[in-house]
């Protein structure tokens, strides 16, 4: 297997194939330097990441069918010599697969058990199916995205990801740096809708200062003041205007040569101001007036379709995207290191890839790895 460069060089972690935040959060892992390896479903039994490209990039596949105690016992063993296992599923189900946290700690006292469920593994909805719109929806993130009439959901960035994955993460590594002090490990529960609510810390901290309301398109960065929304240009395209401070409104009304009553808080004119800049934006391409706005700062941005923002020319001189040779150019981890930069990242591997190259490099048996394959325990594709 390549040498892993990065500041997590040296990490080994077990990730349970699944779907969505847990994925995410191994990839990241395994980009920023940890030795990870994703315990895939042979084939005959599905494969969970399938269509998920670009989440299962960067990690050796291991197939097991954990149907079996042959299959239960590999992936104990690797999780004997781990620092960490991830797993994604449903509340109980590593329990009843005999890998939950009551069997591989005591086997392995300094092991950090990252657990990424939705709704947590307790309370009345710790059972429940849902989505991230379902734990946005619960946690206020929700309510805060979408028009004045009709919250809507923000893709999948705010709970799956960014409540999610992102938590997932900095439990991970908050509870490995405690095992330093401690010498041991301990269960990570890391839930959707708890990171989602975490995310709405200020807006909370503004609504009780008196500094928001309740509602959608009301506030300032919602879309409620005509300084801090979105407009249509002239070929269809879409223009970000975020200009806070009066130095950059003032910058964004002089490039934008619109007469403007009254000043930028003046609230009685805001439906003029909407009105006026909406009409503005409509005689130009998105093109011309990101022509207009770029070295400025009036705080003025084009929006960028998925298909777009690799082309950007920050984006290009930051390197921020990657071409892996398997379809469009990806965006590269982040952050990033003075002193431990991540390797290159690699393409997604196909369950059961590195079955018995990684077993090898682990110690196993080439006779038993080799028994377990014509059993049907483990597979190679």
């Amino acid at each position: 297997m390549t040498q892993r460069r990065g500041p997590l060089a040296g990490l080994t972690v077990v990730e349970l194939a699944g779907i969505g935040p847990a994925p995410y959060a191994a990839m990241l892992l395994a980009e920023l330097g940890a030795d990870v390896v994703r315990i895939d479903r042979p084939p005959a039994h599905g494969t969970p990441q399938v269509g998920l490209a670009g989440l299962d990039r960067s990690r050796p596949s291991v197939a097991v069918d954990l149907k079996t105690d042959e299959g239960v016992e590999v992936v104990r063993r690797l999780a004997d010599a781990a620092d960490v296992f991830i797993e994604g599923l449903r509340p109980g189900v590593t329990e009843r697969l005999g890998l939950g946290p009551e069997v591989l700690l005591p086997r392995n006292p300094r092991l950090v058990y990252g657990r990424m469920t939705g709704w947590g593994q307790d309370g009345p909805l710790g059972r429940r199916a849902g989505h991230d719109i379902t734990y946005a929806a619960i946690s206020g993130a929700l309510h805060v995205s979408g028009p004045a009439d009709q919250p809507m959901p923000p893709a999948n960035l705010v709970a799956d990801f960014g409540g999610g994955s992102l938590f997932l993460v900095m439990g991970v590594l908050a509870a490995l740096h405690s095992r330093e002090r401690t010498g041991a490990g301990q269960v990570v529960d890391a839930a959707m809708v708890d990171g989602a609510a975490s995310l709405t810390s200020m807006l909370h901290g503004m609504l009780a200062a008196g500094q928001w309301v309740d509602a959608r398109r009301a506030n300032v960065i919602d879309g409620g003041r005509p300084y801090y929304d979105t407009y249509a240009c002239a070929d269809g395209g879409h223009m970000a205007v975020g200009c806070l401070e009066p130095q950059f409104y003032e910058e964004f009304v002089r490039l934008l040569e619109v007469e403007l009553e009254g000043g930028q808080d003046d609230r009685e004119h805001w439906e003029q101001h909407r009105a006026a800049i909406a009409a503005r934006f409509l005689t130009r391409s998105r093109a011309e007036w990101t022509a207009i706005f770029t070295d400025t700062d009036a705080c003025v941005a084009p929006v960028l379709a998925l298909s777009e923002v690799a082309d950007h020319p920050h984006h290009r001189a930051r390197d921020t995207f990657v071409d892996l040779g398997d379809g469009p150019r990806m965006p590269r981890v982040a952050p990033r290191f003075s002193a431990t930069p991540p390797g290159e990242p690699t393409p997604g591997r196909a369950p059961g890839a590195d079955t018995t190259a990684y077993l090898l490099e682990k110690g196993f048996d080439p006779e038993q790895v080799r028994d377990l394959l014509t059993a049907g325990v483990l597979h190679q594709a």
